[in-house]
């Protein structure tokens, strides 16, 4: 054999062995060596809002928090893998799973008909109701029935905005919790849906609002959202909020951002 070609075959075992390498490791885990079909080898890919105070939002310091960040990383943890993520307003988070951007979304995405058609869906952990906030001297709705034909601010693709909808309101379109109770402050809606736990960790934090609960639903579950093809990573993030559930993480996440435990 001459140099030439000898040289010329360990070059191409060591492209094979490469390639073999990189087929074999892409979207694995740390640990357990399946492949969850990741976008990033080892790393888990999460879309969040980061503006949704108190799941998913930044401290004074800057740096990215909430309930739903440490849920999150305390599933990462036990998966062996690193997080990585990837903030985007909430009518265009979707837009990254679908394109497989991300491997999963956090960010409080309730659990219904809809969504369970077109998404994997892991265990709940959180159980909330959704609310109707209008201003405290408002006495005009009591029920998501009294909606009809009042304005509320919404996001048009979250399950706030179908509630609100269905009941009949004249919903603007808005991008957040933000801007939704600025409206809602000023006079320019009577009122928004959302989230009990954003509204009461709002009047926590920057009380008195001048706002009140008006109506509430029966609690909703949120959970951590895939694509369909993701089934083997829905299933080890299910076994590690199992994990945590039994070793109390789940509920002292909880007690430190709630004072109580919303996780079932």
């Amino acid at each position: 054999m001459s140099r030439r070609t000898a040289a010329l075959g360990a070059l191409a075992l060591s492209t094979v062995l490469a390639l073999t390498a990189c087929s074999t490791s892409s979207g694995q885990p740390g640990a357990g060596g399946e492949d969850l079909g990741l976008a990033k080898a080892g790393t888990l890919t999460v879309a969040t809002e980061g503006t949704y105070r108190p799941f998913t939002y930044h401290d004074e310091t800057g740096k990215l928090v909430g309930y739903d960040v440490e849920i999150i990383e305390a599933v990462a943890e036990k998966l062996d893998l690193k997080v990585e993520f990837q903030e985007t307003q909430w009518d265009g988070i979707f837009a990254g799973l679908d394109a497989g951007r991300v491997d999963v979304i956090a960010n409080q995405v309730s659990i219904n008909p809809e969504r369970e058609e077109k998404y994997l869906f892991s265990e709940p952990y959180t159980v909330s109701p959704s609310v109707v906030v209008v201003q405290e001297g408002d006495d005009s709705i009591s029920s998501f029935a009294d909606l009809k034909g009042k304005k509320t601010a919404q996001s048009l693709t979250s399950n706030f905005f179908q509630l609100a909808e269905e009941a009949g309101a004249d919903v603007t379109p808005i991008e957040g919790w933000a801007q939704a109770v600025e409206l809602l402050r000023q006079g320019r809606v009577d009122a928004t849906v959302n989230d009990k736990l954003t509204f009461l960790d709002y009047e926590k934090t920057n009380g008195p609002t001048g706002l009140k609960i008006a109506a509430e639903t029966d609690p909703a579950q949120s959970a951590v959202v895939a694509a369909k093809d993701k089934t083997a990573l829905i299933e080890k993030i299910d076994d590690a909020l199992d994990e945590l559930r039994e070793d109390g993480t789940l509920a002292k996440i909880s007690e430190t951002y709630f004072g109580a435990d919303v996780t079932e």
